[in-house]
């Protein structure tokens, strides 16, 4: 099977998940499940799942509701649900991490995270730790802070004023377009996702991209955001859990990097043994599509394989709460 073909798998919230699968082509090692980004779909992640099959992972990735070719009551493209959407959104991931490790029993679960996914991904892993056994959270920026709750903010206002099924008016002004004046000499308005000009003229050319959200589901990604910045939630994951941080220095989405190297000093603050951080040079905010992917790529690939081993090492792996 490609990973450019697309299975429906149910999810217990209704939605008809549409799911990417491409199987190692080297005996298997460990299962690499992708949560991509805001205003994007899973089918961008191709090379990187082709770069991990020849390493051993069998590699799924679903378009999160209201993102390319899911399915799912009150939630067309830019919308995650009529309400609840945090909630809908991780039983969602929990619905694929389920076939992904009954398909391959035994074999340890790497979650992969980037941007928005990256935001899910560790809410994820507050929610479910016992059924990841590594989690790589990529380009996700949990230091709002008060610029954060200024939007808000203004979200609360434009659901009074606009309802929370229209595109927000001032949240793409806030994100994207401030992140797009960062670059000296930009082409377009994505020139912030990559130096790539490949790259980001797909992005541009593609449908399924760069549309702007809805109220309600940026109300959800600012959720994920502060409840993945408490200490407290944080408090109740393993410590010897594995985590990657992987950031970009010229990406304006995370400070420059700032925001995943923030990350990392508080888990390791926290009592966190097994975190991994690295913000590449001159990279921007999508690194897998970067002009240094081949290197980024390469370094995961190491990072999960020494965390594949030493998963393999103990004698029983993702046990399940009595």
């Amino acid at each position: 099977m490609s990973f450019a073909d697309i299975e429906t798998i149910r999810s217990p919230t209704g939605a008809a998940l549409a799911t990417r699968f491409s199987p190692a082509t080297s005996p298997g090692k460990a299962i690499v499940q992708i949560s991509h980004g805001l205003a994007e779909h899973s089918l961008r992640y191709s090379r990187f799942a082709q770069h991990l099959n020849k390493h051993g992972f069998h590699v799924y990735a679903h378009d999160h509701r209201g993102h390319g070719y899911t399915k799912a009551e009150g939630a067309p493209l830019g919308r995650f649900a009529e309400r609840e959407g945090m909630h809908l959104v991780l039983d969602d991931v929990d619905a694929i991490n389920a076939t992904a490790r009954a398909r391959h029993p035994g074999l340890p679960l790497v979650l992969f995270g980037h941007s928005m996914g990256g935001l899910i991904g560790l809410n994820y892993v507050l929610g479910f730790q016992t059924k990841v056994d590594a989690a790589a959270i990529w380009n996700a920026n949990f230091s709002a802070g008060l610029a954060g709750r200024l939007a808000q903010g203004i979200l609360r206002a434009e659901r009074m004023f606009l309802g929370s099924d229209v595109p927000s008016m001032l949240l793409p002004k806030l994100t994207f377009q401030t992140w797009e004046r960062g670059i000296k000499d930009a082409r377009t308005p994505f020139d912030w996702l990559s130096r790539d000009p490949d790259e980001v003229d797909a992005y541009v050319a593609d449908p399924l991209c760069g549309w702007d959200a809805s109220v309600s589901m940026w109300r959800d990604v600012f959720g994920f955001t502060f409840a993945g910045a408490d200490d407290t939630a944080l408090a109740g994951v393993r410590r010897d859990l594995p985590f990657n941080l992987v950031g970009g220095g010229e990406d304006p989405a995370t400070a420059k990097g700032s925001a995943v190297t923030d990350l990392g000093k508080r888990m390791q603050r926290l009592g966190f043994t097994e975190v991994t951080t690295k913000v590449y040079a001159d990279t921007r905010h999508e690194g897998l599509n970067e002009i240094n992917r081949d290197v980024i790529m390469s370094d995961f690939t190491d990072w999960a394989l020494r965390v594949v081993q030493k998963q393999a090492q103990k004698p029983t792996l993702n046990l399940e709460p009595l």
